[in-house]
């Protein structure tokens, strides 16, 4: 009996594998409709230690970062999006589709911490549905994109709207981070957010409210940059980071189709006829003179100025040898002397072997030309060194 026991749990766990590995989650919504789906880490968390949770008993809260794309392509549809802000928040698919279809997501769960990996698939069909005719786009300022894709958020953003709209059929139709709109990144920093566009939609006609952004005074005030305010009967801002801007606030009349341009009219195809041709006259001469001497002339005089004063700095500023022989004193300079004839010694003696072992700048006192040794105490004079005395 436990034998069985044993079998028969492990064919269950068998068929919750495969059958979870192959499930679908299925998704019908209206074009024209905002789409939000999250992706929750504690669904996949399950999907990575199933057996540790029967038998250890261990609960994991795994880091895990999701890869999108849809089926056999390697992106997703062009209505869209995709967003996780670290791998321990969950991610959100979000997007508005503008025609009907069907798209098959392939949703890809990577465990930062066991390098696991779980596979899902999202199925997505769009029905068709008729545009709202009434829309209005407002950008709320404090807010980041994955902090408004919560239901819970979009519900308390869809009240303040249906207070301003003064209708409650009102659905929110699209959703987009500031920075897909040309907004800035934000400093990282408490307090500073990137911005979200929230699209809304409904039957209604707009109400006074929202019918106040299209008076020329309130765009004058928005395009001298002055910060305007909602006005008092209109506020209905219940939760400070939801508050909309003013000036940020635009209204889109669908109710009234555009005409479609008008049919370009198909001609005979012959030109008319418009005289004789008549060729345009020669442009009137031009005085190159001034052009030349910009483009020429300038630029010769300050190259020949450039090479006269750097000639005249390396040739005529230079200190001559003599010069500066006589500047020298004569005990450093008879020194410099010195040092330069037993330089001239030490190579000799390093091309001749057959000279004196020792050479004569090491003996006590000499004569460089004759070699001959002499006291130091012929010389009287104290200013005058032994060795220029010698030589005298």
């Amino acid at each position: 009996m436990a034998g069985c026991g044993s079998w028969v749990f492990f064919l269950t766990v068998c068929a919750v594998t495969v059958c979870g590995a192959n499930a679908e989650i299925k998704f019908t919504i209206p074009v024209g409709k905002l789409f939000t789906y999250e992706l929750m880490r504690e669904t996949f968390q399950n999907d990575f230690e199933p057996l540790s949770k029967l038998y250890a008993g261990r609960l994991y809260d795994d880091p895990m970062i999701f890869k999108c794309n849809r089926q056999n392509f390697p992106d997703l549809p062009e209505w869209l999006r995709f967003t996780q802000r670290h791998p321990y928040d969950n991610g959100f698919l979000y997007g508005t589709p503008q025609t009907p279809g069907r798209s098959i997501i392939e949703i890809y769960a990577i465990n930062k911490r066991s390098y696991e990996t779980a596979r899902h698939i999202l199925v997505i069909k769009v029905a068709a549905e008729r545009i709202l005719p009434y829309q209005a786009e407002f950008f709320i300022k404090l807010r980041d994109i994955e902090k408004v894709l919560p239901s819970t958020v979009q519900d308390e953003i869809k009240q303040d709207t249906q207070k301003l709209w003064k209708t409650q059929t009102l659905s929110i139709i699209n959703i987009t981070n500031a920075l897909d709109r040309g907004g800035r990144v934000p400093l990282p920093l408490g307090g500073h957010f990137e911005g979200v566009y929230v699209k809304v939609g409904s039957e209604m006609s707009f109400s006074e409210c929202l019918r106040k952004v299209l008076k020329p005074e309130h765009q004058e005030q928005c395009a001298a940059g002055a910060e305007v305010k909602i006005p008092g009967e209109c506020n209905f801002c219940g939760i400070a980071s939801n508050c909309i801007t003013w000036c940020k606030t635009e209204l889109f009349d669908l109710s009234k189709p555009v005409p479609p341009p008008p049919v370009p009219t198909m001609g005979s195809g012959i030109l008319e006829d418009g005289g004789d041709f008549n060729p345009p006259e020669s442009p009137p001469s031009r005085n190159y003179f001034p052009d030349y001497i910009v483009t020429v002339i300038v630029p010769l005089i300050l190259a020949i100025i450039l090479c006269s004063l750097l000639a005249y700095i390396m040739c005529c500023r230079r200190e001559g040898v003599n010069q500066r022989n006589a500047r020298t004193n004569q005990i450093q300079l008879f020194h410099h002397h010195t040092i330069l004839g037993n330089t001239d010694e030490l190579r000799n003696m390093a091309g001749n072997r057959g000279i004196p072992a020792l050479p004569l700048s090491t003996l006590p006192m000499f004569n460089s030309r004759t070699g001959e040794r002499a006291s130091p105490l012929q010389s009287d004079s104290p200013s005058i060194p032994l060795i220029m005395a010698q030589q005298k």
